[in-house]
């Protein structure tokens, strides 16, 4: 039986809009079958199948009436037809039944079809390859810092989006701009945080480390070299307080007493990045108890306007899955983990200070960094290079490998333009509030001993190490012997990540 079409449908843009559909078609079954079977899933082959080719399709669909209301525009200006009115479906007639059928079937895909790509785009959208591969240059510093981090299995949109349609919506809106940006080349470089338009971190932190799970001390071992010839190794252990000595007392104290659902820890910043803090307010929920903690020389600057911001889990941990590590720090874990040498002499001193440096791209630096390495050897110690130049290319290319995963020459990526607020040992982080100066108008100042956040557990060189009694702390001992000049002087005064 011949199949009978309107006379509408033969023309040259409706029979276009068949074969781009059909075409589209093909394609999309093709590469989603080889996404499914040969387990392929490349960035930018789910942005064809799931984005781009619907697209094309659709937009074929669309030629298909436009061709035929053309042509019946078109016959009834030459009066060859009547003119149009609205359209009269007879299903006696064969073309109309025809016609309706193929419309009926086909409409019946196109929307399961139309189901299951929308399903699969969503969760196309939301992975992290396509957050993170998608845009190589622009996105690869957080990609490259997020794969190594301890959120590496947790999806970008699990903190950047959180659960909710709603939210959804709007990170796809504010993606627009982004893809403008990514386009145009008009996006900063780096990257700036904090990011203003996050949801709070309690709405979406707290979906895995939620607030009745409290921690107890934890204890974390590091393991540092000295720039001297020997790489002198320098360990340390530290029993964090990170809550209460027992997980069954809760909040009462420790680092995470700061989130205690019992108080409320306010604070005013100056700058964007919340570096400096000029003032903090302390609220006991349960007593009504107010202290306000100033500091006399940030406030003066800055005076006391501003919005007060209640702290929650980015405050300190600002930096959860976007680490970029400093020279001193990533030459350190080389060193530990076997990919540079230790006992390769002066090699702290030839690589770390390499780094302070900005590159124009990665090609440059890999070039320049490998070549100040050489030539610290050639001119400071000759014969190292003769005996071990086998062991001198080893460090070389462990070096390399632990700068590209910390520092990003193209988009000016690196320790240095994201402060971390853990810890106080390249940037203040801690001492931002508690330092010397914050104190209530009756004199009581915010606490900032050492040990009210760590013990110090052991310290010193394998062989002459100092042990601490159980639930005790060593007196801090600095590597070098700088006399008492360290308590005079906050750490990263000293440490911006050059240093051991």
């Amino acid at each position: 039986m011949p199949l009978h079409l309107p006379p509408s449908v033969k023309n040259w843009t409706s029979l276009a809009g068949v074969v781009i559909a059909l075409i589209s078609l093909f394609m999309i079954v093709f590469l989603f079958a080889v996404t499914v079977f040969f387990d392929a899933h490349a960035a930018y082959l789910g942005l064809v199948v799931y984005i781009l080719l619907p697209s094309v399709m659709i937009a074929g669909l669309i030629l298909i009436p436009v061709g035929m209301l053309l042509k019946i525009r078109r016959e009834h200006r030459e009066g060859l037809s009547p003119e149009p009115g609205w359209p009269k479906v007879d299903l006696n007639n064969p073309g109309h039944r025809n016609a309706a059928l193929i419309f009926f079937v086909g409409t019946s895909l196109l929307l399961f079809a139309s189901a299951i790509g929308s399903y699969e785009a969503f969760h196309y959208t939301e992975s992290t390859a396509f957050c993170g591969t998608l845009c190589h240059s622009v996105m690869e510093p957080e990609h490259v810092a997020h794969k190594t981090s301890a959120h590496a299995r947790v999806a970008c949109v699990a903190c950047h989006v959180g659960p909710g349609a709603d939210w959804y919506v709007r990170s796809k809106l504010s993606g627009m701009y982004q893809v403008y940006a990514v386009l145009t080349d008009v996006y900063p470089r780096p990257i700036p945080t904090p990011i203003e338009n996050l949801r709070p971190a309690r709405t979406v932190c707290e979906q895995c480390h939620w607030p009745q799970k409290f921690y107890a001390y934890t204890y974390r071992a590091e393991t540092h070299y000295l720039p001297d010839e020997k790489n002198t190794r320098w360990d340390i252990g530290l029993t964090l307080r990170v809550g209460a000595p027992h997980s069954a007392v809760g909040f009462e104290e420790g680092i995470h007493w700061h989130i205690n659902p019992q108080v409320k820890i306010e604070y005013l910043p100056l700058d964007e990045k919340r570096e400096q803090i000029a003032r903090v307010r302390y609220t006991n929920l349960e007593s009504g108890e107010v202290k306000i903690y100033r500091n006399p020389a940030l406030a003066q600057e800055g005076g006391e306007a501003g919005e007060m911001r209640t702290m929650d889990c980015i405050d300190c941990h600002n930096r959860p899955s976007h680490r970029y590590l400093p020279p001193n720090r990533f030459v350190d874990n080389a060193m530990a983990n076997g990919s540079i040498p230790a006992d390769l002499p002066w090699i702290k001193a030839a690589t770390v200070p390499l780094c302070e440096q900005e590159f124009a791209s990665r090609e440059e630096a890999e070039e320049i960094l490998r070549a100040g390495v050489l030539n610290f050897y050639r001119q400071e110690h000759p014969e190292i290079l003769e005996q071990r130049m086998a062991d001198v290319e080893k460090a070389i290319a462990g070096f390399l490998a632990a700068f590209n995963e910390n520092i990003f020459p193209y988009m000016k990526a690196r320790w240095s333009a994201y402060p971390e607020h853990i810890g106080h040992l390249v940037f203040n982080g801690c001492f931002r509030c508690h330092a010397e100066g914050f104190a209530t108008e009756e004199g009581e100042p915010i606490r900032s001993g050492c040990n009210d956040c760590h013990l110090i557990s052991s310290q010193g060189t394998p062989g002459s190490m100092e042990y601490a009694p159980m639930g005790e702390s060593l007196d801090f001992r600095h590597p070098e012997d700088i006399g008492e000049a360290w308590k005079e002087m906050l750490c990263s005064d000293c440490h911006k990540g050059l240093l051991p």
